[in-house]
């Protein structure tokens, strides 16, 4: 009754200061540690005791599949050569300079031990810095870097502190090193890819979400326990599992599938990483009770902590600073030998100084063995590290990003993808239909499927005309009135279920496919900030196209802001568009007349232009291309 007491109160605290800290705009595992570390002193609360067990095999498998699940395989696969050189060469590195400062810091302390709290700190947490960097609009594909390094440093972290405690305990040779991280690298990745095909079998043949969810839940487990048998990476085998079986999700899962196994994940995801910070919080008065033991002053415990968070912040600075002076020196003095990419120096600060420490930092300490030497003395260094980052580098890397000027997403061309996607999807809809439909299906039904996938197109298309003086796009309005019809429809559902006129299973099954109807309808649509900007497409798909290749000569426009074509019949148009051929200025695909289509069959002018404010992209309606 205690242990289930003790639970939901872990749960409740999360979730209040979790809520607290969103609505502040609070680094909420910073909170978190805060109200631990306060609770640890609050009278009666019981002390809080993390088994390292119970934190590598009971905690870091889930956090770091649910992690892997949803990072894009594709956008690994192009950022593989700096992940590998953050992820392993950073670690290595973290771990050596913070190492030897830890040595020369912490009296009595061995030069392996000194190495295992380096690399205890050396994995920076990318949740806590892709949070910050979503919020400010940071580079995606320097949120994909630090994904990409968050899921593979632990592996490399992991297997360097059980490298150090190997030395602790005896000698250690290079040769035994090397040979370590071979057969951790080559042992989890062979678990790691057995597992994730496996399990992407097992599941395609599943049709129960159910006992496909409770399937997923096991893999982590299934990945890390084997992979640790056989002496290899745990943390490997879990996320190449998870990448595999998030790249073949589309695949083998279904819909219903997909949106209860990401819903699931989470949920976990948000309470065991939030309940660790927590926890971790709760064992500093204990932590500082050992501390106390050590017979080292106030003034030498602040020392010695400040000296392993400077180092391990400067670390990170000088490795990023070297790999790009390298980069330099190949690109000036090895011209056209070697393909260097380069990124600039703000991007490079920017990733420097995002390396805020997490869960696996504060689960890793615990690890270091009972007779380690000042083992108190380095979890507390590794619990201010993990502090400190957290409150210097996450409250400064807003400003630190915004003072950068880098370039943040543009909703616009978000949304010039999407509907560029929507619309090939739809083509290619609309062609099977053609080639499935059957002599006896009924005209209208086949006339239903054509409008309703039309629809999602032309809604997509509609979110690029959002800073136009259109006050509701058809699509807007749809979405209004079918979300007050859906009201009217819950209220008579509730009154059946009152009256018991029909069935609960019945029922069920009723408000599932209301709930499905409103969760398409209530997304809201972020209406794209593209004010004095113009829409960046990429180079490769207008010259995959003759006619957006082609310099177009600009032309006067037929109206200002009308479809003439719209006024003469007397219809209303949504949004404008002009043939760069001749001008003509008509209305859009969402219109009811279509008259820009319509143009182009009549004029076979291939090419036209979005006539709306602040839009510059085109269509070429010959090879149904963007540019």
């Amino acid at each position: 009754m205690h242990i289930a007491a003790e639970i939901v109160a872990l749960v409740v605290t999360v979730l209040v200061v979790s809520a607290v800290a969103r609505r502040l705009d609070w680094s909420a595992p910073l909170c978190l540690i805060v109200v631990g570390v306060a609770g640890s002193y609050v009278p009666g609360v019981p002390e809080v005791h993390l088994d390292p067990e119970v934190v590598l095999l009971g905690l870091l498998p889930p956090l770091l599949y649910s992690a892997a699940i949803q990072t894009s395989l594709v956008d690994f696969r192009k950022n593989r050569g700096a992940i590998g050189l953050m992820s392993v060469g950073l670690v290595v590195f973290t771990a050596l300079g913070v190492g030897v400062v830890a040595w020369a810091v912490v009296p009595g302390l061995p030069l392996a031990g000194g190495i295992a709290l380096g690399a205890v700190v050396a994995p920076p947490d990318a949740v806590a810095a892709s949070v910050v960097a979503r919020r400010v609009g940071m580079p995606r594909k320097l949120i994909r870097l630090l994904e990409g390094e968050s899921l593979f440093n632990d592996a490399a972290a992991l297997v360097a502190l059980r490298t150090a405690i190997a030395a602790l305990a005896g000698s250690v040779s290079l040769w035994q090193v090397g040979a370590d991280f071979f057969r951790a690298a080559i042992g989890g990745a062979v678990v790691g890819l057995v597992v994730g095909f496996a399990a992407a079998f097992i599941r395609a043949r599943m049709d129960e979400p159910v006992l496909d969810t409770a399937l997923s839940f096991a893999v982590p487990f299934i990945a890390y326990i084997p992979a640790e048998a056989i002496h290899g990476s745990g943390v490997l085998a879990v996320v190449i599992a998870g990448l595999i079986l998030g790249h073949k999700a589309p695949q083998i899962l279904s819909g219903s599938t997909r949106l209860a196994s990401r819903l699931n994940w989470q949920t976990i995801q948000f309470l065991l990483e939030n309940m660790v910070f927590l926890l971790i919080g709760l064992q500093l008065r204990r932590i500082l009770a050992e501390v106390g033991e050590s017979g080292l002053s106030l003034l030498t415990l602040t020392w010695i902590c400040v000296a392993v968070l400077a180092a391990t912040i400067l670390t990170r600075v000088l490795y990023l600073i070297g790999i790009g002076t390298v980069k330099r020196v190949k690109r000036r003095f090895l011209p056209g030998k070697v393909k260097v990419k380069i990124w600039p120096w703000r991007y490079s600060a920017v990733i420097a100084w995002a390396g805020m420490r997490g869960v696996v930092t504060l689960a890793a300490a615990f690890v270091l063995p009972a007779d380690t030497p000042q083992r108190a003395v380095l979890v507390l260094a590794a619990f201010v590290v993990v502090a400190g980052t957290l409150a210097v580098q996450g409250m400064t890397l807003p400003l630190l990003i915004r003072r950068l000027r880098l370039p943040r997403p543009d909703p616009a061309e978000d949304a010039l993808q999407e509907a560029a996607v929507l619309h090939d999807m739809t083509r290619a809809a609309l062609a099977k239909l053609e080639e499935i439909r059957q002599p006896d299906d009924p005209p209208e039904i086949i006339q239903r499927l054509r409008d309703r996938l039309q629809h999602r197109a032309d809604s997509a298309w509609e979110q690029l005309g959002r800073q136009s003086a259109l006050a509701e796009t058809p699509s807007d309005a749809y979405r209004r009135l079918r979300l007050a019809l859906l009201d009217v429809e819950r209220d008579q559902f509730l009154k059946a279920r009152a009256s018991g006129s029909a069935d609960d299973d019945v029922l069920r099954r009723v408000l599932e496919r209301l709930d499905i109807e409103e969760s398409m309808l209530d997304r809201e649509e972020a209406e794209p900030d593209v004010e004095g900007r113009e829409l960046r497409t990429p180079a490769a798909t207008a010259g995959s196209c003759k006619h957006l290749a082609h310099e177009w000569v600009d032309k006067e426009p037929s109206s200002a802001a009308s479809c003439a074509a719209c006024l003469e019949e007397g219809t209303t148009w949504v949004h404008l568009r002009m043939c760069l051929k001749c001008g003509n200025v008509a209305c859009c695909d969402s219109s009811p007349r279509r008259h820009a289509t319509q143009h182009f069959h009549e004029s076979r002018h291939p090419v036209m232009r979005s006539f709306e404010p602040g839009e510059t992209w085109r269509w070429c309606f010959v090879d149904k291309q963007l540019g």
